[in-house]
């Protein structure tokens, strides 16, 4: 079924609209942080040990385990907080990846907006 012209016009209206807004959003860049693997496994290995460490306090009770539970607590803060924290990239590692990556063929984003555009100059 048709769409009726005010029905068509509204869609174009959307259409631009998130064309202009959403061009900002997409082409955004990362920024020269992320997370590192290293940091996700030792950061996830603190925090698997300070749950151990809880439950070991729990088992022991009294003021030992209380002890033992916050610094456990504490571990499993820092575990996650080290798996979470992005570290910054190496610049010359970035730079000579970056312009391998985007002279032998655009990125899918691009690709994509390239086809949003040859499809709305087709109409």
């Amino acid at each position: 079924m048709p769409l009726s012209e005010q029905e068509q016009r509204l869609l174009d209206e959307m259409e631009r609209h998130l064309m202009q807004n959403d061009a900002d959003v997409v082409s955004a860049h990362a920024g020269d942080r992320a997370l590192s693997y290293r940091n996700l496994i030792y950061g996830a290995l603190l925090l698997l040990a300070g749950v151990g460490g809880l439950i070991v306090g729990v088992v022991v009770g009294n003021i030992g385990g209380i002890i033992i539970g916050v610094v456990a607590f504490a571990a499993m803060l820092g575990g996650l907080m080290l798996a979470l924290t992005p570290v910054r990239r190496s610049g010359d590692r970035d730079a000579a990846a970056g312009s391998t990556s985007k002279e032998s063929s655009p990125s899918f984003m691009d690709r994509m907006n390239d086809r949003w555009d040859r499809r709305h100059e087709e109409h």
